[in-house]
């Protein structure tokens, strides 16, 4: 890393000029440690547009903006990753590469490798992480036995080059990973193609090795959207909205000792159970959630790890390759259990 970027601002780049890049190009038009000076996309017309905002320098060549930047976040299609992410990290720019972090595990390893080959910080834009519901459950410390999650929506009508796992169930996998914290024992899913090529909705059980188990949903084709998620612990169970960035915490700690109570009277038959009412035996309370823009976050993150190298982004490029693993088993066990029509059959 140039040793003058220590005390000055970061010089940053966009490399796709699309929907995501746009959103990454205004976050880091906004941060004060962040200088935007180029946007890059094979289409030059596009490129022109999303720079002229910000004025700064549109190319469609990354080639030419190697000795201008620091950092870059790529937000090109999944397939280009591995391609266009070497080309910084053999020069020592720092990446940010949007979720997923490659298009299969073994371009996500060589990612992962050439980082640490060339002592690159990469991060992976599983913005979802940084979403404040995600961030208070993460300040609670919860140790999970069983966890459900649920990422629906209608139909994008966008172009994408992944299925709905990668492209929507990813978020979840990379969430429930980092709470479970735990090496993956078994995985069990099922999967339909109905409108695409690949699966369009897809059902996952996930079994850890301390015994946590997750199941989780994803759908591009459902008639609402929807993104939930239920966390039993033995300290607490939560339930949050990802959209509504809302969630509430039910213990029954405070009363533990009068459900004993209640229990051991139930038994000698000295007790009214029709006089108790549960919920009143419950603590419950709204999550405590700060509001902050997950981009923001995220990307805060990536660049106080590359000022900082004591630091880490939100999502280390090992976190990623490691939800791309965790998704590939889950595409795997699709393909097996991926059903046939009888021909004939009316059923």
């Amino acid at each position: 890393m140039n040793e003058a970027i220590q005390n000055t601002k970061l010089r940053t780049a966009i490399i796709g000029a699309g929907k995501m890049g746009a959103i990454h190009a205004k976050v880091y038009n906004q941060l004060p440690q962040s200088d935007l000076v180029a946007i890059v996309d094979i289409d030059a017309e596009k490129a022109r547009r999303l720079a002229d905002q910000y004025h700064c320098l549109a190319t469609t060549d990354c080639e030419e903006i190697l000795d201008k930047v620091d950092a870059v976040t790529i937000a090109t299609p999944t397939v280009t990753h591995m391609k266009l992410a070497k080309i910084f990290i053999k020069k020592k720019i720092a990446v940010l590469i949007e979720k997923p972090l490659a298009a299969n595990v073994r371009e996500g390893r060589k990612i992962v490798a050439l980082a640490k080959k060339n002592g690159s910080v990469v991060a992976v834009g599983h913005s979802e992480r940084c979403n404040p519901v995600v961030q208070a459950i993460k300040r609670l410390d919860i140790k999970p036995k069983f966890i459900e999650a649920n990422r629906i929506s209608p139909y994008p009508f966008r172009s994408t080059d992944v299925g709905v796992v990668l492209d929507v169930m990813i978020h979840d996998i990379d969430i429930i990973l980092s709470l479970a914290a735990s090496k993956i024992s078994k995985v069990d899913a099922v999967g339909v193609n109905v409108v695409e090529n690949r699966e369009d909705i897809c059902n996952a059980r996930i079994v850890f090795d301390n015994g946590c188990i997750a199941n989780i949903t994803a759908s591009r084709l459902a008639l609402k959207t929807e993104r939930k998620v239920r966390v039993f612990s033995q300290q607490a169970y939560l339930s949050v909205d990802y959209l509504r960035k809302s969630g509430i915490i039910i213990k029954a700690d405070p009363n533990i000792n009068v459900l004993k109570w209640i229990k051991d009277h139930k038994e000698t038959g000295g007790f009214d159970l029709t006089s108790v009412n549960w919920p009143d035996l419950l603590h419950i309370e709204q999550l405590d959630i700060d509001d902050k823009e997950p981009i923001r976050l995220e990307q805060e993150a990536f660049l106080q790890a590359i000022t900082d190298r004591t630091s880490m982004p939100e999502v280390s490029a090992q976190e990623g390759l490691a939800a791309l693993e965790c998704a590939q088993k889950i595409l795997t066990s699709v393909r097996k259990h991926k059903w046939k029509e009888k021909i004939g059959d009316d059923m």
